[in-house]
């Protein structure tokens, strides 16, 4: 009798396909006629499921973008967020190539990989935009897993997954990444931001011709001319589109229905609330301490000089947010941003200040370690709360807050670092020529209200980037550009080995890929 798998089992097996060899023997039992994986349409479909495991919620790629900065930190508290001290080895710059977060991103990014790449099997009859769509989600994991371990397993459409995956490494990787994007871009549709569009298209490429320089030599980076010309040319471009502007409240590009109010979203992945969607709810639960609504496993914090680092009136910092379903809050407390001090019962028709489990008000406080004890170890640490809760579909957990990629201020910041680079200047739509206009057409918007610079240099410029794109999965990525990731970092390393720059391979993937090197040091 013919075995026959559905798509999401046959993706499933996929994504697991270089992490144990069992997987691999039994796809190797099974012959292309064997397998009816459905038709491209679902296949593709799982792809982009696919990016849900690595890319949404509080882990894998997140916390190791996050969790190793100046952004955030997991402190254990007491018995609370041990968890065998992964949390600490990043924040410490301190992980192997045991560590679970590293070991699940490496994996999983290769789940997206092979789902996309499936997609192509000439025998499942893709569309030519379906290809497109699929071989650039392949191409954004490529990047991605370049981004974080230097090296890429990768195999052909429908070349058995008995067969060890072949490996692209550095600016090979880069380069392979470069040649699709450029390739498909013509066929992709201009929207919409949850699927694979020309204007994410270009937006990947401008990361790749940011970061050229670092990928080429991580510790000392170099950025030439014209590598940072090409990112003014795919500026404008999106620029010029049309398609995006400054959304009426910082927030909305995360909230609940960001899907149509999120104006400033050109790359995003599709949550469906009470249907299907990945674990951005992650990113409140995770933060938010058991008597809050919602409830949450009180946990990660803001650092305090990272919080510093805003102005006092600067809307990014936090705001009082309203939305469809949530709490009334009356009393009008903040409930979106950096949340510090007293929190409130946002439900009540009195204003009731909350308590911890011991009794003691609920006042997050700005001071936070890496290892709490005492007796206030419930409230220390400024909550970065991003993404608003979606009430209407908690405790769920299949959140209707669509997992943002690329935004237009990221787009207008990057173009203004490469004309701080040497790139040439240019002007498209309203937000001016120079680094300090574009930033300051961020700033100075409405939903900011952060005040204009007299002058933007690139430490100004990195700065914004860290008060814009803050939680965003970019600030791992900015400090290695920047030069600031090896340290010093609050509450972490003084300084850290330049090993750190990138991840180790996973022991187990080493195990059963001998095209696979480790990196050096680890």
């Amino acid at each position: 009798m013919k075995k026959i798998l559905s798509a999401a089992a046959m993706l499933a097996f996929l994504q697991l396909a270089d992490s144990c060899k069992i997987n691999e023997e039994f796809q190797a039992g099974l012959t292309p006629d064997q397998i009816t994986a459905g038709n491209a349409s679902s296949l593709l479909d799982g792809a982009y499921n696919a990016m849900r495991s690595p890319f949404q919620g509080a882990t894998q790629i997140f916390a190791m973008s996050e969790v190793t900065t100046d952004e955030r930190i997991m402190p254990t508290r007491a018995g609370d967020w041990d968890d065998n001290g992964k949390w600490r080895a990043l924040h410490l710059h301190n992980w192997d190539a045991n560590h679970p977060e590293v070991r699940d991103a490496f994996a999983n990014l290769g789940g997206v990989i092979f789902a996309a790449t499936d997609v192509l099997r000439p025998e499942f009859g893709a569309t030519t935009q379906q290809q497109a769509e699929a071989r650039f989600i392949r191409a954004f994991a490529t990047y991605w897993t370049m981004d974080l371990y230097n090296q890429v397993p990768y195999r052909e459409p429908g070349e058995l997954v008995a067969n060890n995956a072949k490996v692209r490494k550095g600016t090979e990787a880069l380069d392979y990444v470069i040649s699709e994007v450029t390739a498909v871009i013509g066929n992709l549709p201009d929207a919409p931001a949850y699927r694979a569009n020309k204007d994410a298209a270009r937006c990947l490429l401008m990361k790749c011709y940011l970061n050229r320089g670092v990928y080429t030599n991580r510790q000392t980076p170099t950025f030439a001319a014209a590598d940072m010309n090409q990112v003014i040319t795919l500026a404008d471009q999106i620029i010029n589109s049309g398609r995006y502007r400054f959304a009426t409240n910082y927030f909305d590009n995360f909230a609940p229905a960001n899907t149509t109010i999120g104006t400033e979203n050109i790359f995003t992945e599709l949550n469906i609330g009470g249907v299907s969607s990945g674990a951005q709810y992650d990113l409140w639960r995770f933060i938010s301490h058991y008597n809050m609504t919602p409830t949450g496993y009180n946990g990660p914090c803001a650092l305090p000089s990272f919080y510093d680092t805003f102005g006092a009136n600067d809307i990014r910092r936090g705001t009082v947010y309203d939305y469809t379903n949530g709490p009334t809050n009356r009393f009008r407390h903040q409930n979106v941003g950096f949340l510090v001090g007293q929190q409130y019962d946002l439900t009540s028709s009195t204003d009731t200040p909350l308590k911890d489990r011991t009794g003691a008000p609920l006042a997050f406080t700005r001071e936070v370690r890496l290892i709490e004890t005492g007796s206030n170890l419930e409230v220390t640490g400024i909550r970065p709360m991003k993404y608003p809760p979606d009430f209407t579909n908690n405790p769920a957990g299949t959140t209707d807050n669509d997992m943002v990629h690329f935004r237009l201020p990221d787009v207008l910041l990057m173009k203004a670092e490469a004309i701080l680079r040497g790139g040439t200047a240019t002007s498209a739509g309203s937000y001016g020529s120079t680094p300090t206009a574009l930033v300051n057409s961020i700033r100075t918007h409405s939903s900011r209200n952060a005040g204009a610079l007299a002058n933007v240099d690139l430490p100004t410029l990195y700065a914004e980037r860290g008060r814009e794109l803050y939680l965003e999965n970019w600030r791992r990525q900015d400090m290695v550009r920047f030069g600031t990731y090896l340290g010093p970092i609050e509450q972490g390393p003084t300084s850290s080995d330049p090993k750190y720059l990138i991840f180790p391979i996973p022991n187990q993937q080493l195990a059963v890929n001998p095209n696979l090197t480790q990196n050096p040091g680890y």
